[in-house]
């Protein structure tokens, strides 16, 4: 008689026979969920499907509207993706095949060999990962030494992950396969293809994009919607990394190393430097600027970007003058609520529109105005003799999260407005095959800051992260096309160096809490980078707007 035992799943006791994966447990309850089952809980852990439950063991399930599970989908997207390119072009025939970044629902790819990438070569490709998806090829997980892993990529000729694994304090490395197919990946994996069945390839550039569905609405695949001004501000970035020498984390691990950081960390602020220069160059070639609307989304350094776009503004004879959106908040007795009845003070209804734009086109014609400040404690506009009256020289660099969208500054002439959309747009990854996400990094950034200067948890910075993307998604996103210029404040080494402030942070966070998972995961990411100091950070850095000690007030 076979061995059973009773595991409780999502709070019902139930037997079953010893052996089972959480897959078949899986199956048996995919019927009372909308959403594909992608993965499990249990007992506070996150376990893939192909794993097998144990006596007495508590089992919930994630979905691909769940974050963890959505994830869990795409990687398994891109592990098929891989495998048909290496098929179809040949492993001898392929020197690199590298998932960049993502746009709009997709993800580009990039690839360089004996190949040519068009419409054929890519019908090939979404073929063939149709039949792995029909034929339900499994894939498996199995530890490896470092030794054997390396071998393992070397066959493949992946140097990338011979250079990741280089740095890896564990002895052994977790290797999927599939029909003899062997790739690493940083996160969880489905047991089969034929769970992913919902994919679309497109040729974009010279490339193509993986389309998937978004989480919102994980059953469908919304149209690819091609972001050219995003595009060129990550193609930009990415060939700035490859002159500097750093494609992955295993090459930037290499310039710590050897000890390069400090030219890097030179080359890449005095990069930055001279696209504000450029764009600064580009308000002033354009008369009839007055009004330069800067806005972008959390944590992308909106504030140190203003202050040097503005230095950079009175060396070609000009004369800034910062405002804050902020500054015109209604009071907090007209600020709309939620769904949940909290304040949302990311609504363009939490602004009083029609007041800026009766200041600002009293600017405009020459009037002379009293700007408010908002005091956030009180809650209310408040009025300190803070006047200004703008002339020939005189330019309004305007910072706030409604900057770029038209409803804000409905009342100004479209010829006095230069917009400028800026982001941390992440470009390294840590190998070709795994891209570290925009939104990462920004939150990463977030939790520093969030900690100095507000007394803010990790733990509560995650919490409302949801939130705040909700906020980007409705009022930042939509807005990011129709800009005069977009600019890209990730630093290509900022990760090794917030590594040393945000790891205790995320230790901090408990297990147990809904926030652990997301910690666990971001130190995971963390531990691939070395880590370095932040000393040699000039204080006029977007970095120091987050590490603390920037010769600027923000």
């Amino acid at each position: 008689m076979s061995e059973k035992i009773q595991v409780y799943v999502e709070g019902e006791p139930r037997q079953y026979q010893k052996g089972i994966t959480y897959e078949i447990i899986a199956m048996q309850y995919q019927s009372q969920y909308n959403n594909l089952i992608t993965g499990v809980i249990v007992n506070g852990k996150i376990r893939e499907l192909i794993k097998k439950p144990f006596e007495g063991c508590e089992i919930k399930f994630l979905t691909r509207r769940d974050s963890i599970g959505h994830k869990t989908y795409t990687r398994t997207a891109v592990f098929m993706m891989v495998k048909a390119v290496y098929d179809i072009v040949g492993k001898e025939n392929l020197e690199k095949l590298k998932v960049e970044y993502a746009l709009s629902d997709g993800l580009y790819c990039s690839g360089k060999g004996n190949f040519v990438i068009n419409d054929a070569l890519i019908k090939k490709v979404s073929d063939r990962m149709k039949e792995y998806a029909t034929l339900k090829m499994p894939i498996t997980k199995d530890a490896y030494t470092l030794d054997e892993a390396v071998a393992i990529f070397k066959s493949h000729r992946m140097k990338d992950k011979e250079k990741l694994f280089r740095y890896r304090r564990s002895s052994y490395v977790n290797v999927y396969s599939m029909d003899g197919f062997h790739d690493y990946f940083y996160g969880h994996m489905l047991p089969n293809a034929g769970y992913v069945t919902a994919f679309q390839l497109e040729k974009y550039h010279d490339g193509f994009i993986l389309l998937l569905p978004n989480m919102s609405n994980p059953n469908e695949i919304a149209p690819f919607e091609p972001r050219e001004k995003l595009f060129a501000a990550l193609k930009a970035s990415n060939e700035w990394g490859i002159k500097l020498g750093i494609d992955t984390v295993g090459d930037l691990n290499d310039k710590i190393c050897h000890g390069g950081i400090s030219d890097i960390v030179l080359v890449q602020e005095a990069l930055q430097e001279r696209r504000i220069g450029e764009i600064a160059k580009e308000i002033v070639s354009r008369s009839g600027i007055k009004f330069v609307m800067i806005a972008g989304p959390s944590s992308s350094g909106k504030t140190t970007f203003s202050h040097r776009l503005s230095i950079q503004l009175r060396t070609l004879g000009m004369v800034p003058h910062p405002i804050a959106i902020d500054d015109y908040f209604v009071e907090r007795d007209k600020t709309p609520r939620d769904e949940a009845g909290n304040f949302n003070f990311e609504c363009l209804d939490a602004i009083d529109v029609e007041q800026f734009n009766q200041d600002m086109c009293a600017l405009l014609a020459g009037e002379e105005v009293e700007l408010p400040s908002f005091n956030f404690k009180s809650g209310l506009r408040e009025y300190h003799g803070t006047k200004r009256k703008i002339g020939p020289e005189d330019i309004l660099v305007i910072e706030g999260i409604h900057g770029l969208n038209e409803k804000m500054s409905y009342a100004l002439p479209g010829d006095s407005k230069y917009k400028i959309y800026i982001s941390a747009l992440t470009t390294l990854n840590v190998d070709e095959h795994n891209r570290i996400a925009t939104t990462d990094g920004r939150m990463i950034r977030r939790m520093v800051r969030d900690a100095r200067t507000r007394g803010i948890t990790a733990k509560t910075t995650i919490n409302m992260w949801a939130s705040v993307r909700r906020g980007e998604e409705e009022n930042i996103f939509p807005f990011q096309e129709r800009v005069d210029a977009t600019f890209n404040s990730a630093l290509i080494y900022e990760l090794a160096v917030l590594k040393q402030y945000v790891e205790p942070l995320l230790f901090g966070i408990e297990k147990g809490e809904p926030e652990y998972y997301e910690a666990r995961r971001l130190l995971k990411l963390l531990e691939y980078f070395l880590g370095v100091s932040g000393d040699s950070i000039p204080n006029n850095s977007i970095m120091r707007e987050f590490i603390g000690n920037s010769c600027f007030h923000v």
